[in-house]
């Protein structure tokens, strides 16, 4: 685990490092700050700054971190989403996997009803991409006039470049504050205004911060430098009179186990089982007032492949969800969806920790249902409506995935452990379904079969689908909201119940037909 902690440092330093040392000197040295600085001015002193989907574009033609840095923090005691442009990397101009991230930002800051703050400086699109990103990047802006219909305040705090689409940030945000000689938002700079009109223009008469403060009223406060623009955005958050609408959380221990010991918990080899109630603990609230067991675990002598159980993590109340054995049998599918109706009906939000290999096949479970049983899980994920968060720690194969509240699911949050593996099925299952079918299509033509071929293409794709399977390259495809270290799991947790508290928590009790 600690060999793919330092992997994950590595990828995670790419993304810090932004467009490289030689831009990130030319940016200091025109005065400016890089995107971390004017986050880290932004947020409370030692607050802690929830950074997500840092891996996105990893792997890709686009440097890590997709040129955005994104986030939640806490503003003037509120907790907010910020979205920061890197301009060290191509001027801060956004690529598909910008918008993939910025999507994901504004999902996240709709479902737990956060005001966002968009800290700006970005040339537009990154135009060798446009045919990717011009048509859903409209998406963006209809966003930001939504949250603001939402009662979600939108705030811009302009740096720099606006420029372009870019433009419609501060155009259709609540809040919008522009730095004195930086900022510079329109919808064509001075070379487009000359091609399309033959109008002669400079920066400054066509867009910059004071034009827009003095005349066009684009700008609702004109600050005289970065930092200025900083402390006026706090103090617009402190205006807002926010007040979360969900509850308060409870006092609480710490857990019973040294989280420390989460490193060692999961196998190399992840078709050896772990018992996730050793996570569980190390994760969870210890005993104390008025949570007298840690875990009470619900139902533990049936369906023992899925451990379910009541919890706290930071005094928030939780029902949790856990794969211990890997395969997902009848009685596992059943028990979870009794487990999900009942959060449901006391208003809790549910944790989903997988390790599954998927449901299990086989004649014998066939017969026996299991479609019909894992049809019920997968129903009573897909409508419940209390917040979900999955962390995914070894195996999250086939449709144990779907079960288990993977991405397609939308949970609130969800978060790999360097542990997970994520795919369709196995590497080597995978490569031995294509290898049966090739050999009985051979066989059916009457054809002599290539054994050494076989054995060529099933080591290429055993290759292939693991690679694919490893959490930098899903984390990178933006498939979750960020690679952990195990041992921050409870206080990425804690962060996201907060989060989560922003508003109510409602269970329901609309569920599909459950076949029976």
């Amino acid at each position: 685990m600690l060999e793919k902690l330092d992997q994950l440092r590595a990828a995670q330093a790419e993304a810090v490092a932004g467009g490289g040392e030689k831009y990130a000197a030319r940016h200091k040295k025109r005065g400016k700050l890089l995107a971390r600085e004017r986050i880290e001015l932004l947020v409370d002193e030692g607050s802690a700054f929830l950074e997500l989907m840092p891996l996105a574009g990893w792997g890709s033609d686009f440097a890590t971190g997709a040129s955005m840095v994104t986030g939640i923090g806490v503003v003037e005691g509120v907790e907010c989403m910020i979205v920061a442009n890197d301009p060290t990397v191509k001027g801060g101009a956004s690529n598909p996997w910008t918008l993939k991230k910025a999507f994901r930002a504004a999902q996240i800051a709709q479902e737990n009803r956060l005001p966002t703050i968009n800290l700006v400086e970005s040339g537009g699109a990154d135009l060798p991409t446009q045919k990717e990103i011009f048509i859903p990047g409209g998406k963006l802006f209809r966003d930001l006039t939504r949250a603001s219909a939402d009662r979600r305040p939108t705030i811009a705090l302009v740096f720099g470049n606006s420029t372009a689409g870019g433009a419609y940030v501060p155009g259709m945000s609540d809040y919008v504050v522009m730095v004195k000689e930086g900022a510079k938002v329109f919808l064509g700079g001075p070379p487009l205004v000359k091609m399309a009109t033959g109008e002669e223009s400079d920066d400054e008469s066509l867009g910059g911060a004071e034009m827009h403060a003095r005349t066009s009223g684009l700008a609702d406060y004109l600050a005289v430098d970065e930092e200025d623009a900083i402390r006026i955005g706090r103090r617009i958050v402190a205006r807002l009179n926010w007040r979360k609408g969900g509850s308060t959380p409870a006092p609480f221990a710490e857990p019973e186990l040294d989280p420390d010991g989460l490193l060692d918990l999961v196998p190399s080899d992840l078709k050896e089982p772990f018992d996730p109630r050793e996570v569980i603990r190390r994760v969870v609230d210890g005993p104390g007032p008025g949570n007298e067991v840690a875990f009470d675990e619900f139902k533990p002598l049936y369906g023992s492949s899925l451990v379910t159980g009541w919890a706290r993590i930071h005094g928030w109340p939780v029902g949790i969800l856990a794969n211990a054995q890997g395969i997902l049998f009848s009685q596992e599918a059943q028990k979870a969806a009794q487990f999900i109706q009942l959060a449901n009906q006391v208003d809790t939000p549910l944790l989903f920790l997988h390790n599954t290999t998927g449901y299990m096949v086989g004649k014998e479970y066939e017969q026996g249902g299991i479609i019909k049983h894992g049809a019920q899980m997968i129903n009573a994920v897909s409508n419940s409506t209390v917040p979900h968060v999955s962390v995914i720690m070894g195996a999250s194969y086939g449709a144990g995935n779907y079960g288990m509240n993977g991405r397609a699911y939308d949970p609130r949050f969800l978060f790999t452990w360097p542990s997970a593996k994520s795919a369709v099925m196995g590497p080597q299952q995978l490569a031995g379904v294509m290898s049966i079918v090739a050999r009985a299509a051979a066989e059916a033509k009457g054809q002599p079969y290539d054994e050494e071929g076989d054995a060529a293409m099933r080591a290429f794709v055993e290759a292939q689908i693991e690679e694919q399977s490893l959490p930098l390259f899903l984390s990178g495809m933006v498939y979750d909201d960020g690679v952990i270290d195990p041992r921050d799991t409870r206080t990425v947790l804690g962060i996201c119940l907060s989060v989560i508290a922003n508003q109510p928590v409602e269970g329901t009790s609309k569920f599909g037909v459950f076949r029976l």
